[in-house]
């Protein structure tokens, strides 16, 4: 049986008719290369290939002319996914295996090398970008050595530091100052008008309980203990014993003998009552130390008018529940050590918020060693009582000490020298006065803390601080006022620059004294990072800043001030709030600023 297969041929029209974008049969004309072109999807256009465009022409240098067949497609299917972002999984390795077949059927093996004009223009492109990335490097090399030269200083190296210091302080903000004064933020959140409020209540009757703890040992040891323990007890029992004794006994009877302890109902010349003692002024008080432990010592002064006599007791807390008042200056009359009342005593109008007393260390000898390191010691009066120096005042009885015009005139040539200097700190302060207080540590070779009149001119020349030349003579004859030709820095710094006040003073006290649990006087940094909370930071709050930022923007610029790398004393924390507070007006502002991120 013969069979006849008779063969379908195609005709033209379907040979050249274009894809539809139908899937055809194989069996149609289509071949199993064009089926993977043309279902790939998004597949460009492969242009033909033209070598004849790879000879040298004159429009080489045109860049604006780049023939479409000088670069042909590559496909890379190993190692990109542009063209195949958008195929199905079960479809990637059909597809990879054709466009294979696809890079072997356009690229031609046989391209010619490029030309020597080809290999100059790509030396040059090459030698180009080598010179800008190794300008770009040594950019970034300058800019990270100023920055450390910035941060570290030698010690040994005086006169480097000096130069070192007129490059770095400028007039325009660095990066210390702007995380510095990032700090400021605190006082913008509203959190704190309320909260702030009930510590400041709770703080206040902690305060009074232990203002009265004091005066009542001042009390009794004024009242009981004086008395016992005055010499001229002794004179006057030994006469009464004597008139008493009867000449023919041979034994003393036993009331008549030589008692140990003082008979109390003898009235002597040092006999106190309480209607005497009554009249006084009680003042809170703090010594002006760079030690942190005798600085934020809890000190209670008592001055007596009816004899013009002083005293001032320590308050000590061992622990939650003991605590202990002891006397630190035995009561006496004192006179002033320095200044325009040098060898007078201290009278009632010595006494108001912000004076200072000048004590002598050699008429007080159970007075600590760090203290007595000094031949004066100076105790600032951070609170008074004002109602009870109000009445005493109004009291018939004249009381001089009024201020002399001298005095007034010195204040007022400190008060002309700290405005001219204001404007020169402006949101420079935590910089300046941290820089100046290291300067002049590394300037103080004795040690002692007081230098000469050239080397305070050398430091205002060195941060840029401008006084003029009547100004600072004026202030070194009033700080110069023991004529030996030193002076200590602290007190010119707190006399050119001035201080923050006494309300201030007392909650960076109150933050330190939080982180120095020891009371040793200095705080490690791992403590205070443990410490710091910046959780209640406005741009934490906002989002913008991270806690973790916050925080390192504080301990860097903290650092700054500290002489050592691994702890920050009383003097240094203290430093570094003084700078702060130049630009904060309010006072609440900058208890915020305290209160937030310490807890306090």
């Amino acid at each position: 049986m013969d069979l006849e297969v008779k063969g379908v041929s195609a005709s033209p029209r379907s040979q050249t008719q274009p894809f539809s974008g139908r899937k055809m049969p194989l069996h149609q004309g289509w071949t199993s290369k064009s089926w993977a072109i043309q279902n790939a999807p998004c597949l460009p256009v492969v242009p033909p290939l033209d070598l004849g465009s790879l000879v040298d022409s004159d429009d080489e240098d045109d860049v604006s002319y780049v023939p479409i067949s000088v670069s042909p497609i590559r496909f890379d299917p190993p190692n990109s996914s542009s063209a195949l972002d958008l195929v199905i999984p079960c479809q990637i390795p059909y597809i990879q295996h054709h466009l294979n077949e696809l890079e072997q059927d356009i690229i031609p093996e046989d391209l010619p090398e490029p030309t020597d004009k080809y290999k100059l223009k790509y030396q040059q492109y090459k030698t180009e970008m080598k010179e800008g990335y190794k300008q770009y490097s040594q950019r970034n090399a300058e800019k990270t050595k100023s920055n450390l030269m910035h941060q570290l200083s030698p010690k040994n190296e005086i006169d480097d530091k000096c130069v070192r210091e007129e490059e770095t302080i400028t007039d325009y903000l660095t990066t210390l100052d702007r995380k510095a004064l990032l700090q400021q933020c605190y006082a913008d959140n509203p959190y704190h008008a309320q909260h702030s409020t009930r510590k400041s209540n709770a703080e206040t009757v902690a305060a009074e309980k232990k203002k009265q703890t004091v005066t009542e040992q001042v009390m009794i040891d004024h009242l009981s203990r004086a008395v016992i323990s005055d010499p001229e007890q002794n004179s006057t029992t030994e006469k009464q014993e004597s008139s008493c004794i009867c000449p023919d006994s041979n034994t003393e009877p036993f009331r008549f003998r030589k008692r140990t302890l003082h008979e109390t109902k003898i009235r002597t010349h040092s006999t106190f009552t309480e209607n005497m003692l009554s009249h006084k002024v009680q003042f809170d008080g703090r010594i002006i130390s760079r030690n942190g432990h005798d600085a934020c010592r809890e000190l209670l002064g008592f001055f007596f008018i009816h004899d013009q006599s002083l005293t001032i007791y320590e308050y000590r807390q061992f622990g939650k529940n003991r605590t202990n008042v002891l006397p630190f200056i035995q009561k006496d009359i004192y006179t002033h050590q320095r200044g325009r009342r040098k060898g007078k005593r201290y009278q009632l109008g010595d006494f108001y918020i912000g004076a200072n007393l000048t004590f002598s260390s050699s008429d007080h000898p159970r007075l600590p060693e760090s203290i007595k390191e000094n031949t004066l010691f100076i105790l600032r009066i951070t609170n008074i009582d004002q109602r009870a120096l109000d009445s005493l005042r109004s009291d018939p009885i004249e009381h001089e000490g009024d201020i002399t015009s001298q005095e007034a005139n010195d204040r007022l040539v400190f008060k002309a020298i700290q405005d001219e200097l204001k404007e020169q700190l402006h949101k420079r302060g935590v910089r300046i006065l941290t820089g100046l207080r290291k300067y002049f540590q590394q300037v103080d070779k004795e040690g002692n803390g007081l230098l000469d009149k050239a080397d305070f001119k050398q430091a205002l020349k060195v941060f840029h601080l401008e006084v003029s030349e009547k100004h600072f003579e004026s202030s070194w004859l009033i700080l110069n006022d023991s004529g030996n030709g030193t002076v200590d820095y602290g007190e010119f710094t707190r006399a050119m620059i001035g201080e923050m006040n006494e309300y201030r003073k007392s909650f960076v006290r109150k933050a330190f004294m939080k982180l120095d649990f020891n009371k040793t006087g200095s705080v490690s940094i791992i403590d205070i990072r443990k410490c710091y909370c910046a959780k209640k930071h406005p741009q934490v709050i906002s989002g913008h800043s991270t806690e973790e930022e916050i925080k390192l923007y504080f301990l860097e610029t903290l650092k700054e001030v500290c002489s050592k790398s691994d702890e920050v004393s009383y003097g240094e924390f203290e430093d570094y709030y003084e700078g702060l507070s130049i630009e904060i007006v309010e006072d609440e502002d900058f208890v915020a600023i305290l209160r937030t991120p310490w807890g306090i």
